[in-house]
């Protein structure tokens, strides 16, 4: 087995190797002059089942090409199979065609990671399922959830957990660490007037003396989760938290969350987080390699990876 990392989250890479046991391949990934990226791997793999760790993060295209050109490294270089491991998907939420005349971006990339080579995909915690169908080759889509459960059972009181969907396109996966920790399930409903802008209207279900607990995939400009917050605050929540999976926390999030009313955020480490995320009083982030290595380790030996979310 053969583990390469790109440049968007070597610590985390690091980790799962560790995690397998297995030393990280030599690889140099760097770019010439004009910011055109240069692949050399610098072991032998031929013959060998190859991954590569690389989260399409910002900067995403930058992170997208490098994946792109290491995996024609490994098919050039005879590599038995290589697994595109993707932390986080970037271009997800371009699932569909918001209206006429746009892309479909999801499946543009997929095709991208196809064609380069990958002979099948490991994520994390994609925006929408059905971005699975997007590629025509096996694709294990990993759930955050028991890392978050074990959190929350460490930390907090789950008799009086009340897990919040902070909108409606969010209830199924709200729902389902719900279950995971016999608790009830309230949403807040809220309208987008434009992109990048949300007004909380109200809330469904009786949160009133709750630990509420905000569940989503990923939080980008954070205003939906404030605004979330404020909500059930409002409507008598004793406090509020989130356990979000991929912390993109653009712009002026990061400032947004620390000023806000919630008393914490919790994001995994699919995307590095940065020294502001690392500072910020109120942010925490949790570890994710091992759920990742196991899932390697698993699709290395051809066992079960559905069985670990049972």
């Amino acid at each position: 087995m053969k583990i390469l990392a790109g440049n968007s989250n070597r610590a985390l890479t690091a980790e799962i190797a560790a995690y397998i046991g297995v030393p990280l391949t030599k690889c140099q990934v760097r770019r010439f002059a004009d910011l055109e990226i240069f692949v050399e791997i610098q072991e032998n793999v031929r013959g060998q089942d190859t991954f590569v760790v690389q989260s399409t993060s910002f900067p995403a295209n930058d992170h997208l090409m490098e994946m792109l050109i290491m995996i024609d490294a490994l098919r050039r270089a005879s590599a038995r199979r290589i697994t595109a491991v993707i932390p986080y998907f970037g271009y997800a939420r371009q699932d569909r065609k918001p209206g006429p005349r746009t892309p479909i971006s999801a499946k543009l990339v997929a095709n991208m990671i196809t064609r380069a080579g990958a002979d099948r995909v490991l994520t994390v915690d994609l925006h929408a399922g059905q971005i699975q169908g997007f590629f025509d080759i096996p694709t294990d889509n990993l759930f955050a959830a028991p890392v978050m459960v074990r959190d929350l059972k460490e930390r907090t009181d789950l008799s009086n957990v009340m897990v919040v969907s902070p909108d409606v396109g969010g209830v199924v996966r709200a729902r389902a660490l719900a279950k995971r920790i016999d608790a009830p399930l309230a949403i807040v409903d809220k309208r987008r007037e434009r992109a990048g802008e949300s007004e909380v209207m109200n809330v469904i279900g009786d949160v009133a003396g709750k630990t509420c607990v905000l569940v989503d995939d990923i939080v980008d400009s954070g205003g939906t989760l404030c605004n979330a917050a404020d909500a059930l605050l409002r409507d008598g929540a004793h406090d509020v938290c989130a356990y979000i999976t991929h912390g993109v926390l653009s712009g002026g999030a990061v400032a947004r969350i620390g000023a806000s009313k919630m008393k914490e955020l919790v994001v995994t480490d699919t995307i590095a987080p940065t020294e502001a995320v690392l500072a910020a009083k109120n942010i925490r982030v949790l570890r994710i390699a091992q759920l990742i290595g196991e899932a390697i380790a698993r699709t290395a030996k051809e066992e079960s990876v559905s069985s670990l979310f049972d």
